[in-house]
């Protein structure tokens, strides 16, 4: 499924996803064993997960995965198909709405990012450019709610790199 660009998204230079983001350790052939029960939604400390179709999905504007596992251990059925994991099945992507990208000084981003994952280069003439490393990147989404004009996305981490 592609990426739609929504009227806001195009004016601050991102695409919206419409793919489900899932919690860690969720694959979409373990999601069918889900039965919507809500526990994971209830038992998430930065109350990032929400059930959209009765499915568990993610949304980083409030708050950040911090791998605690809570969300895997109250859950009844197998749907938590690789526990202890520590990499989400994304990685962020910043767009060109970014206030950095557009001579705004601003490194809210990477004052955010647990993992150091997001670093500002040198630029001449202006504010430092921010760069992802994908590597480092746990997709974690601490950097997409503190961005001022959301301009912070995900994208699809090469399958070989999830559970690296």
């Amino acid at each position: 499924m592609g990426a739609v660009t929504t009227r806001r998204g195009l004016f601050l230079g991102r695409q919206a996803v419409r793919k489900r983001v899932l919690p860690p350790g969720v694959t979409l052939e373990s999601l069918t064993a889900c039965t919507g029960c809500g526990r994971c939604v209830e038992h998430c400390p930065t109350h990032i997960i929400s059930l959209r179709d009765e499915r568990p999905t993610l949304d980083f504007s409030g708050g950040e995965c911090t791998f605690c596992g809570d969300c895997a251990r109250v859950c009844p059925e197998p749907v938590f198909a690789v526990l202890g994991s520590t990499r989400l099945a994304h990685v962020v992507a910043i767009g060109d709405g970014c206030l950095a990208r557009n001579n705004v000084a601003c490194q809210s981003c990477r004052d955010a990012c647990p993992e150091e994952a997001i670093r500002f280069r040198p630029r001449a003439g202006g504010p430092f450019l921010p760069d992802v490393n994908v590597d480092s990147c746990s997709g974690c989404g601490a950097c997409i709610g503190v961005c001022p004009v959301s301009a912070i996305g995900i994208v699809e981490r090469h399958e070989e790199d999830i559970h690296a």
